[in-house]
């Protein structure tokens, strides 16, 4: 009877999203419990890995944050990979409404943030914290609104998050790289090199590309640029079919994921989660640094996300699929606020002062608290609504 109700669980679309929800809650609370000194320990225990005196030594916190989201990124990776050669994003006439919807809903939300923070050298650099989107809790949340949506928004919102993804590490590798050491790139051309030929030759054991990108991994966090790049490169050299017509991709994509989901996510919420309220005042939480996070997944989503769709389909460039009617996709920009995962992940990358970092998780949860809930609320009030305000009356 238990392992069936734990095996539903984790079967509902909405699970994951649900434990992430959980790590955060327990982050706070032990972040502002007794336990909170063994938490800032456990997080900054160095751990060190070397091989005849060369090798890393980083805190636990950034082995997380460079390491386990390098396998994160590879998984998103992966998805990208299949979705452009096979899936949502292999006919650009799809891809143009959620495509537009995406660029919105990461150019407004930084804008607001730059508003508050203009002028401010300290804080500035954290412009693209609200510009992201939390696939895990956004499709979590839709999910739970059940089957009072059409299915054409998830595939809606799906795509968005995708190209979403898309975006932030194009950010990652254009605005986030540390001081570069141009011998560790040069270096790192030997296993990309070798991790090519085995995808240009169909290999089907995947041990050799994996742990050419491992290698990989090591001389592009030396070099400088974030390592996190180097779980994407890696998957892109994932082949989609081998020499004998299976696809290494799927068998690896359908075989990491529930990993990332269930266990590397939740272990990077719970590490970055964690906001101290200790002597927090309502100044605080009105300060331009996580005021302008906030109201950059509040406001700067909703406006991007559904001006930009409005925008597409009144100039003709675009249709809203069949069934999605503008409250759907009002509902849809304010999920697109759940920023979560990938903001915390950029404020990290933004930040490196302990006291700034807590003001941007206090800006990511609240602002991604708030648009998890006003979306919930609207798609709930909205699931119902007749088709007559789809896109063919809007369009008129």
């Amino acid at each position: 009877m238990l392992l069936r109700a734990i095996d539903r669980f984790f079967s509902h679309e909405a699970s994951g999203g649900i434990l992430l929800g959980l790590s955060a809650i327990a982050a706070l609370i032990v972040a502002n419990s007794a336990l909170q000194p063994s938490y800032d320990w456990l997080l900054n225990v160095p751990l060190s890995v070397t091989i005849g005196g060369e090798g890393l030594e980083k805190p636990l916190i950034l082995w997380i944050n460079d390491g386990l989201m390098a396998i994160f990124f590879f998984l998103i990776g992966l998805e990208l990979k299949r979705e452009i050669l096979e899936g949502k994003l292999k006919n650009p006439r799809d891809v143009i409404l959620p495509g537009l919807a995406a660029v919105g809903g990461m150019a407004v939300p930084a804008l607001v943030y730059l508003f508050f923070n203009w002028g401010n050298a300290e804080t500035i650099g954290g412009w693209a914290i609200p510009a992201a989107t939390d696939i895990a809790f956004a499709l979590g949340v839709l999910a739970l609104v059940g089957s009072r949506v059409p299915t054409a928004l998830k595939v809606f919102l799906l795509t968005l998050a995708i190209l979403d993804d898309l975006g932030a590490i194009i950010i990652i590798a254009l605005f986030y790289t540390a001081e570069l050491k141009a011998n560790y790139l040069l270096y790192a051309l030997a296993p990309l090199a070798g991790m090519l030929w085995l995808n240009m030759k169909g290999a089907h054991r995947m041990a050799p590309i994996l742990l050419l990108g491992l290698v990989l991994w090591v001389l592009v966090l030396k070099s400088g640029v974030h390592a996190t790049l180097a779980g994407v490169i890696t998957a892109f050299l994932i082949p989609l079919k081998d020499k004998w017509g299976k696809s290494p991709l799927h068998a690896l994509e359908h075989g990491l994921a529930p990993y990332v989901l269930f266990l590397i996510v939740p272990i990077f919420a719970f590490a970055n989660a964690g906001v101290s309220l200790e002597g927090m005042s309502l100044a605080d939480l009105m300060a331009p640094l996580p005021l302008g996070i906030a109201l950059g997944l509040i406001v700067g989503k909703q406006v991007g996300v559904f001006g930009m769709t409005w925008l597409a389909v009144k100039m003709g460039l675009a249709k809203l699929p069949h069934g999605v009617t503008w409250a759907h996709i009002y509902g849809l920009a304010c999920l697109a606020g759940i920023g979560f995962t990938m903001s915390l992940f950029i404020g990290s990358l933004s930040f490196a002062d302990p006291e700034l970092m807590n003001a941007v998780r206090v800006g990511v949860l609240s602002g991604s608290l708030v648009s998890g809930v006003v979306g919930f609320a609207i798609l709930r009030l909205s699931g119902n609504a007749s088709e007559d305000l789809a896109a063919p009356a809007v369009a008129r």
